[in-house]
C-alpha cells in the first residue's frame, strides 16, 4: 500500500479514537453538572495562556460545608438587624411619646451619637477575634466562644427591656452593657466568618472542564470566590429582614417582644455552627503575626520605608506575604468615609421617617427596602469587571443616595406644618402631626445604598480574603470591619450637626465628600486592576496553609500540626 494513503488511515483512525474518547466523556457527564474526568486528566489541567483568555470562566460548586457556614451568619445578622433595628426609636423617644414608640427619651442627636458608638465598637473588636483566632484557638473555636459571649448580651437587652426595668430605670445602663457585651460578640464572629466560608472552597488553580454541551471553560477560584461572596452576603441580608418584624412588634406591642425574637432565632446559628462542626474546612492557629509585622515595619521605617531591608531577619516569604497584607490595607483607606455615609440608614433617615407621613406603618420599617435590594440585585451584578472599578462605582452610587437624601430633606423642610422644625411648632398639636410627605418618598435613598453595597462592601470583602496571604487573613479582614469603626467614630464627632434646620447641608456635605473618596479612591488605585490576576495567584502553589478537614480532636483544640489537605 502506497505510504501517503497509509498516513491517512492512521490520521483518520487517530481522529475516530479521539473522537470516540469525546463522545464517552460527554456522556458521562451528570446533568446539569461540571464533569469530574477530563480527557486532559483526572483533575483537569491548567489552561494555557491563551485558554485563559479565550475561554469562558465560571464558578465551580458551592461545598455544602460554606453553606453551613452562610446559615450560621444568616441567624447571626438575623439577631443583630432585628435589635438595632428598633434602637434608633428605643434611644431617641420618650415612653409617652404619642405618635412613636420610644422608651429611653435621649432626643435626636444623643440618640444618633449611642448609636455610632455602639457601630464603632462592633467593628474594633473584629480585630480581638482575629488575634484570639490566630493565636490560639482558630476560627471555629473562636466563633463558638464569641457567640455566647454574644448570648450574653442579648439576655442583658431583653431583661433590661421589660416594663419593669424600664420603669425603674435600667433601661439606658442595660442598652449600655448590652452594646458594650454584644459588640465584642458579634466583633469577634464578624472577623472569621467570612474567612472562614471562603476556605470551604479548597481550590487554588484554575482548571479546564468540559461542559455537558461539549464546550471547554475554565473552572476559576477567582469566580468561584466571587459567588461566595456574594451567597455570603445573600444570606445577610435575608437574616437583616428580620427588622420588619421587630419594628412592628415594637410597634404593637412593645420593645421586649422585638428584642426575644431575634434572641431566640441567634440559637438556630448556634446549633448550626456546633452541629455542622465535623463537615467544616478549618486551618489550624499558626500564631498572630501583628508583633513580627509590626516589627518589620519598624525595620522599614528605618531604613527608607523599604520592606526588603526586614528580610534578613525575617525571612523573605513572611516580608513577600506581608507586602500582599499591606496592598489590601492601602485599598481599605477610603472605607470610612463610605461607613460614615452607610451609617446613616439606621439613624438619621428613621429620624427622617419619623417626621413624615407614616400612614400607620412603623417610621423603622422602610429601612429593609435596603437589604431587599440587595437580595434582588446581587444575581445581576457583573463578577468579571475588576474589583477596583466596582468599589470605585459603590461609592458614587452611595453619594447618590445621599444627594437624593438632601433632596428629600429638603422637600420636608418645604413642607407645612413646621417646615424647618418638624413635630416642633404649635402647629403639629404636641408632635402629633408631621410634615405634610410620604414617607415612601425616602424609597430611592435606600435603593441606592443597597446597590453601592453590592459593589463596594460586597467587593471589600472578597479583596480583604483574596489578597491576604493565609496566614493573615483573620487580620486583614478584621483591619477591613474596622475601617467601618473609624467611619462611625467620625459620625460620633459630627452628630451634634445632626438636627434641624441643618440636615440638608449635612446630606450635601456627605454626599460630596463621598464622591470626592470614589474619585480619589479610583485615581490611586486602579492600577491594581492590571495585575489583578497575578496577585490571586500567589496561593496556588503554596500548599503549606491550604486548609484541611477538621478532625474531632481539631474541633476541641483547634491545635494540631498543619497537614497539607
Amino acid at each position: 500500500m502506497p505510504e501517503p494513503l497509509v498516513e491517512k488511515m492512521a490520521q483518520k483512525a487517530d481522529v475516530f479514537e479521539n473522537e470516540k474518547s469525546l463522545g464517552e466523556h460527554v456522556a458521562a457527564a451528570d446533568d446539569g453538572n461540571f464533569v469530574t474526568e477530563a480527557p486532559w486528566g483526572e483533575e483537569g489541567e491548567e489552561p494555557r495562556e491563551e485558554e485563559l483568555a479565550t475561554l469562558c470562566h465560571i464558578g465551580d460548586k458551592i461545598p455544602y460545608s460554606a453553606w453551613l457556614v452562610a446559615v450560621v451568619e444568616l441567624a447571626e445578622r438575623f439577631t443583630f438587624y432585628g435589635l438595632t433595628g428598633p434602637f434608633q426609636n428605643y434611644m431617641q423617644n420618650r415612653r409617652d411619646d404619642p405618635r412613636l414608640p420610644g422608651a429611653l427619651g435621649l432626643g435626636q442627636s444623643a440618640a444618633t451619637g449611642l448609636q455610632y458608638f455602639f457601630l464603632f465598637w462592633c467593628y474594633i473588636t473584629p480585630l480581638l477575634g482575629a488575634i484570639v483566632a490566630d493565636a490560639w484557638l482558630g476560627r471555629y473555636n473562636a466563633i463558638v466562644l464569641f457567640a455566647l459571649i454574644y448570648i450574653c448580651g442579648l439576655l442583658v437587652l431583653f431583661v433590661t427591656s421589660l416594663p419593669a426595668s424600664l420603669d425603674s430605670g435600667a433601661g439606658l445602663g442595660g442598652l449600655i452593657g448590652c452594646m458594650i457585651i454584644m459588640g465584642l460578640g458579634t466583633g469577634g464572629i464578624k472577623s472569621n466568618v467570612s474567612p472562614l466560608i471562603a476556605e470551604q472552597y479548597t481550590r487554588t488553580k484554575p482548571v479546564l472542564k468540559l461542559l455537558p454541551s461539549g464546550e471547554r471553560v475554565i473552572i476559576d477560584p477567582n469566580v468561584t470566590i466571587q459567588s461566595l461572596y456574594n451567597i455570603f452576603y445573600w444570606c445577610i441580608n435575608i437574616g437583616s429582614l428580620s427588622s420588619i418584624a421587630t419594628v412592628w412588634l415594637e410597634l404593637k406591642f412593645d420593645f421586649w417582644a422585638a428584642y426575644l425574637l431575634p434572641f431566640c432565632f441567634f440559637f438556630v446559628g448556634l446549633f448550626t455552627l456546633i452541629v455542622g462542626r465535623k463537615s467544616y474546612v478549618v486551618r489550624p492557629p499558626s500564631g498572630s503575626v501583628l508583633l513580627d509585622a509590626g516589627k518589620a515595619l519598624g525595620i522599614a521605617a528605618r531604613n527608607g520605608f523599604r520592606m526588603d531591608a526586614a528580610i534578613p531577619r525575617f525571612g523573605e516569604q513572611f516580608i513577600n506575604e506581608l507586602k500582599r497584607a499591606l496592598i489590601a490595607c492601602r485599598v481599605f483607606c477610603f472605607y470610612p468615609i463610605y461607613w460614615l455615609l452607610y451609617g446613616q440608614m439606621n439613624s438619621n433617615f428613621i429620624s427622617m421617617a419619623g417626621t413624615m407621613e407614616t400612614h400607620g406603618l412603623p417610621n423603622d420599617l422602610l429601612f429593609n427596602l435596603n437589604p431587599i435590594s440587595i437580595i434582588v440585585f446581587i444575581p445581576s451584578e457583573n463578577p468579571h469587571s475588576s474589583p477596583i472599578t466596582r468599589i470605585a462605582f459603590g461609592f458614587f452610587l452611595a453619594a447618590s443616595s445621599m444627594a437624593y437624601a438632601a433632596g428629600i430633606q429638603r422637600w420636608i423642610y418645604n413642607t407645612g406644618p413646621c417646615f424647618d422644625f418638624p413635630l416642633s411648632c404649635p402647629a403639629s398639636k404636641d408632635g402629633t402631626l408631621p410634615n405634610k410627605l410620604h414617607v415612601a418618598a425616602q424609597t430611592p435613598a435606600y435603593v441606592l445604598i443597597g446597590l453601592s453595597e453590592i459593589f463596594a462592601s460586597i467587593t471589600g470583602l472578597e479583596y480583604a480574603f483574596t489578597k491576604a496571604p493565609p496566614s493573615m487573613k483573620s487580620v486583614v479582614m478584621g483591619i477591613f470591619l474596622m475601617q467601618n469603626a473609624f467611619g462611625y467614630a467620625i459620625g460620633i464627632a459630627i452628630s451634634p450637626t445632626s438636627k434641624n434646620p441643618n440636615l440638608v447641608t449635612f446630606y450635601a456635605c456627605l454626599a460630596g465628600v463621598t464622591a470626592l473618596a470614589g474619585a480619589a479612591f479610583w485615581f490611586c488605585f486602579r492600577h491594581h486592576n492590571a495585575s489583578e490576576e497575578e496577585l490571586n495567584k500567589m496561593d496556588a502553589n503554596n500548599e503549606e496553609f491550604r486548609p484541611r478537614p477538621a478532625t474531632d480532636v481539631e474541633t476541641a483544640v483547634g491545635r494540631l500540626k498543619n497537614r497539607r489537605h
